[in-house]
Formats: C-alpha cells, sequence, structure tokens
C-alpha cells in the first residue's frame, strides 16, 4: 500500500464508534455543534441530529460512515476503542534507540513480555546489551531519528512501536493504543506520557503537571495549528510501511518527530493521540538539565518553521480578534473602549452569517467571546514565551508596560495552574515561578534558532 492510498480508503468499517466530546457544546438543540481545534461551528441536518442525540454514533452504512468521518476531523468527535480491533503482539515490532543508558534499557525490557524487540545502539561508549532483543550497533552516533530508521528498516511486523529508554509503557496501552487502527487511513497512535513514580521537589511536581511531553487528558487529531499540534516519539506506534515510506528526517537533531508527524499529514494519512493509554516517562527533575532541555525543545522552532510554512506561528489570530486583543494589551480604558467597539462590530457581522440558526445572536455573542478569550491568551502566552526579550526591553523603558507585563504573566501562570490541575498538588506561587522559567527557556531556544537559522519566520503570528 502506498501513502496515496490514504485518500481512497476513507470508508470507515461497520462498528466503528465515535463520541462526542467532552467540551463540544451542542446549539440550537443540536442543531450546531461548536468545538474542535482550532473551534468550528458544525451544522448538522436534522438527520445527524437524530443520530447523535444519545452523543454517539455507530457506523453501520456509508451515510453514518460519511458523518462519522467529519466528525473525527473536526475534533469534534474520538473514536471509542474496540477490544475486537486490538492488534495482537505477534504483529508489532518495539524499536528502542538509546545511547548510554543500559539501565534504562534493562528496565525496559522487563517490561515488554515477549514482543519482538530492536535495540539500536547509537554509539554507547559501552556496548548496550540486551538479552533476547537484536541488538544493532552503530560505530558513531546519528541521532534518534536515525536509529529509529535503522530499526524500522529491521522490522518485519506490520506495526512498529518506537520507545524510548527512559520510558515504561503501563498494563494494557499497546491494546488501547493499537485499536484505532481499525481506521484505515489512522498511520501512527501515540499514548499519553506521564511521569514516573510519585513526583519530589517543586520541579518534579510540576514536570508532573506541565511535562513539555504530557498532551493532555483528551483524545483528539493530531494535526498542525490544534490542540494536539504533534505527539512526540518519545513512545509511538505506527504503521510500518506507511510511516517507512515517510521516515524520520535524518538530518534534524531536534524536532524530527513534529516533522515527521506533518509530513504524514501532508500525504494524507491521520495521526491520532489517545490519552488512554500511558507511557510513563523519566522526567528530568534537575534544574540545569530541565531549563537546558526546555532550550534544546525551544531551537527546534525556526527549522520548522522553514520546512512547514505557517504552521509554527506564536499566535493565530482573526483580523478582530487580533485588534481586540491588542488593544485591551494597552491597559488602559481608551484601549478597553476600542476592544469592545471591535467585538461589537464583529458580533454583528458575524450574527448575519448565522442567520440559519434558531438564535444567531446568542451563538454569535457565544463565539465572539470565546474569541476573544482565546486571543487574550494567545497574546498573553506568547509575550512571556516566544516575545519574552522584545517584553522585556519595554517593561524596562516604560511603568506602563512593566505593569502589564508583571500582571499578564501572573494572571496568565494562575490560569494555567488552574486549566492543569494544579490546586491540591502543587501551590500556584512555585508552579509559576517553574511556568516562567520554563517559556524563558524555551524562548530562548526559540531566538537561538531564529539567529542561526537567520530567519523570523517562526516569531511570525499569523492572522486569517
Amino acid at each position: 500500500m502506498s501513502t496515496d492510498d490514504a485518500g481512497t480508503q476513507e470508508r470507515l468499517p461497520d462498528g466503528f464508534t465515535v463520541r462526542l466530546d467532552e467540551k463540544v457544546r451542542r446549539l440550537d438543540d443540536g442543531a450546531a455543534l461548536l468545538g474542535g481545534s482550532p473551534t468550528r461551528l458544525l451544522r448538522l441536518a436534522p438527520k445527524a441530529v437524530d443520530l447523535l442525540a444519545g452523543g454517539e454514533l455507530r457506523v453501520r452504512d456509508a451515510v453514518t460512515a460519511g458523518l462519522a468521518r467529519r466528525l473525527l476531523d473536526a475534533g469534534i468527535a474520538h473514536p471509542v476503542p474496540r477490544s475486537d480491533d486490538t492488534v495482537t503482539g505477534s504483529a508489532v515490532t518495539v524499536v528502542i534507540p538509546v545511547k548510554d543508558n543500559q539501565a534504562g534499557v534493562d528496565r525496559l525490557l522487563a517490561t515488554l513480555g515477549d514482543l519482538p524487540v530492536i535495540v539500536v545502539d547509537d554509539g554507547s561508549a559501552v556496548p548496550v546489551r540486551a538479552p533476547g532483543a537484536v541488538v544493532l550497533r552503530r560505530p558513531e552516533s546519528g541521532g534518534p531519528a536515525a536509529a529509529r530508521n535503522l530499526g524500522m528498516a529491521h522490522a518485519t511486523t506490520e506495526f512498529v512501536a518506537f520507545l524510548d529508554s527512559d520510558v515504561v509503557p503501563r498494563p494494557g496501552w499497546l491494546a488501547v493504543a493499537s485499536a484505532h487502527f481499525a481506521d484505515p487511513t489512522v498511520a501512527l497512535v501515540a499514548p499519553r506520557i506521564v511521569g514516573m513514580g510519585d513526583p519530589r521537589g517543586w520541579l518534579a511536581r510540576y514536570e508532573e503537571l506541565r511535562s513539555s511531553l504530557d498532551l493532555g487528558p483528551r483524545p483528539g487529531p493530531v494535526e498542525s495549528r490544534s490542540r494536539i499540534a504533534y505527539v512526540p516519539s518519545a513512545a509511538m506506534l505506527v504503521r510500518r510501511e506507511m510511516v517507512g515510506q515517510v521516515a524520520f528526517d535524518e538530518a534534524m537533531t531536534v524536532a524530527e518527530d513534529v516533522d515527521l508527524c506533518w509530513r504524514l499529514r501532508e500525504h494524507g494519512w491521520r495521526l491520532r493521540y489517545e490519552p488512554a493509554a500511558q507511557v510513563a516517562h523519566e522526567h528530568r527533575v534537575v534544574f540545569r538539565k530541565w531549563f537546558g532541555r526546555k532550550v534544546f525543545y525551544g531551537q527546534g522552532a525556526a527549522p520548522l518553521a522553514e520546512r512547514h510554512p505557517g504552521r509554527v506561528p506564536p499566535m493565530v489570530l482573526s483580523p478582530w480578534s487580533a485588534g481586540a486583543a491588542a488593544l485591551l494589551s494597552t491597559g488602559t480604558r481608551t484601549g478597553a473602549v476600542g476592544a469592545a467597539g471591535v467585538s461589537t462590530a464583529a458580533g454583528v457581522r458575524l450574527t448575519k452569517t448565522l442567520r440559519g440558526l434558531r438564535h444567531p445572536a446568542r451563538s454569535s455573542a457565544r463565539l465572539i467571546a470565546m474569541g476573544l478569550g482565546a486571543a487574550a491568551w494567545q497574546f498573553a502566552g506568547a509575550a512571556c514565551r516566544h516575545y519574552w526579550p522584545v517584553a522585556v526591553v519595554a517593561a524596562c523603558c516604560s511603568r506602563r508596560a512593566r505593569r502589564t507585563l508583571v500582571a499578564v504573566a501572573v494572571a496568565e501562570g494562575v490560569a494555567d495552574w488552574v486549566t492543569h490541575d494544579g490546586p491540591g498538588r502543587m501551590d500556584p506561587v512555585r508552579y509559576v515561578v517553574a511556568k516562567r522559567l520554563d517559556d524563558v527557556a524555551y524562548g530562548t531556544g526559540l531566538w537561538v534558532g531564529v539567529v542561526r537559522a537567520r530567519s523570523a519566520a517562526a516569531l511570525r503570528p499569523i492572522i486569517e
């Protein structure tokens, strides 16, 4: 099967079931659904309203298959994994790329049972030992992308599970994740990456709540500029033939997993994130190593922006929400009045567009409020993360800018603490400090990457 087949096998099989996302809102008694990422309004025909009355849809013919596909691609519904769709262990080979982590390999192998395993020793100072596994040794390190490609090339099973040497899969992860391959257009499924053991210390507690590898408790499609823009290669399950045709780009030393995800999507394949399948990761909790890793992650934005134009913007805003948020950011009464005026005008225009709904004005007001909130959130996050050097310079030059930056940094940090289940698990002061250090580290790496690439593409917001 070639990558072109992804576009010709859209039909979901009978029995495939999807369930509406928990965040989806029903408007006009279910005549429209509001949700997905980015947020969109999906209008439904009367028959579709009836089919979705219970929140689930089971495929039984071409009509229900088409509706289910539309809901999945919009991120408004997600598959309900079935035990009948589980891939057997004999169809999966585990590939472990490793460099100088014998203890991690030993720990991981002990959890894999009878699964066939290929360990790729990427130039370790002391050759890695892996009894019962096939060991491929590279005399010099070529990086994780090259190691994964080498392991995948030697695998013969239909599926390959990539597991880094610093992870341990939780029981049942493979069965839950592999069930998504009942959709013939899915090429990659990723589990949720959670912490390993009880977190000790403020940095460990922060990583437990806000690790860069943990994409949260909600499932969804993997798509650039969405809630789940990529999945980390620390743990992922793939169709070997499909991913082998695209492969990891061995020239990339950072963000090679993001690049792979987006190139698979360009070839028409779908990718899923399934948090019910979990893999534990040994988080970095020593400050120097933690901070350095965040800087390293930030350096991936510039090369990604060059390879995939428009996919890694710090903000994606509509013209009206950009104007309103910019006015609000001035921190003045005039700015607030101007933002209200812009939002009102946008609401009037949107109401005309929604005339087909029973309550267009009410729906318009809700959408405008959501859009303004999302824009303000993006402005605050970008000021503290992507543009923090510029924000600091402005704060040094202006008392008003300084007050605004402090207020934004605290408010955004506390809001992030709440949305990531911080209350009761970590005090807000330490969390906000850790979040700001996280952002400074990533932003530092971002600017280093921009200078190296001699391109500011990764810093340009998108207004559309």
